[in-house]
């Protein structure tokens, strides 16, 4: 697709406001499941690390980053996936999509060693898979024409639910590394690799994937929200700036 530096503006604004809108709207429906997840994954076990009490602490910090931080991402990415088209070859497009997800995961946790270690693989997994989808769904079912946003939406759950699966363990040991006495943390003993061994020895297989249930529930629902107003409102913004307004 060969956009003059107006609609390149225009696909830029869409892609913020989309991301902005689909990383507020996904994080105030499924914060309770993530709390959940996070305390089922906890060194002392479920009802220590707090039970069902109190889900909607820490909500408030949540919503002022989540907008900004998916805007950012999905910006990141669009561009990425957007300035490769035309140079690189068809069959490398999964690769395209795993580097734009991942460049777009490390501008938002830098610095932060064992959430990037998380989300890089499970951008890197869910972008092809979501793009894959979309792309023969389109082709089989649609005769080439766009997508609908639920079918987005459909396709970005099947997508989400998959990574958060395959990445459990890390998203396991991110969680214990983060509720770690600092000492232990700054010492440099918790490290990923570290910390899945020990669970692995304390706890086998199944520590691995504890929180698994709530954690794929979660992304599966988070993906066909965040995918499905993610597309909504970028196709929303995109008719609103197409429309002529006289003044």
């Amino acid at each position: 697709m060969d956009l003059k530096p107006k609609d390149e503006k225009k696909l830029y604004l869409a892609s913020f406001v989309g991301g902005g809108v689909a990383g507020l709207f996904v994080d105030m429906v499924l914060f309770p499941l993530d709390t959940l997840k996070t305390r089922l994954q906890a060194q002392q076990g479920f009802t220590k690390a707090g039970g069902f009490k109190g889900i909607y602490k820490g909500i408030g910090p949540q919503a002022i980053g989540s907008a900004p931080q998916a805007a950012l991402f999905f910006l990141t990415y669009e561009t990425i996936k957007h300035y490769s088209e035309g140079i690189v070859p068809s069959y490398a497009a999964p690769a395209v999509h795993m580097f734009g997800g991942g460049v777009a995961e490390v501008g938002l946790y830098r610095g932060f060693g064992s959430t990037i270690l998380r989300e890089i693989p499970f951008s890197v997994i869910q972008f092809p898979i979501l793009e894959y989808l979309k792309k023969t769904y389109r082709k089989n079912f649609k005769n080439n024409i766009p997508l609908e946003s639920w079918e987005v939406a459909v396709c970005g759950s099947i997508a989400g639910g998959f990574s958060a699966a395959v990445t459990t363990p890390l998203d396991v040991a991110k969680t214990r590394i983060m509720l770690a006495d600092r000492k232990q943390v700054r010492a440099g003993e918790m490290t990923v690799a570290n910390t899945l061994k020990q669970i692995y020895r304390t706890d086998g297989v199944k520590g691995l994937f504890s929180g698994f249930v709530p954690r794929v529930t979660w992304i599966t629902l988070g993906g066909c929200i965040f995918f499905g107003s993610y597309d909504f409102a970028k196709g929303t913004c995109l008719q609103f700036i197409d429309r002529d307004i006289e003044y």
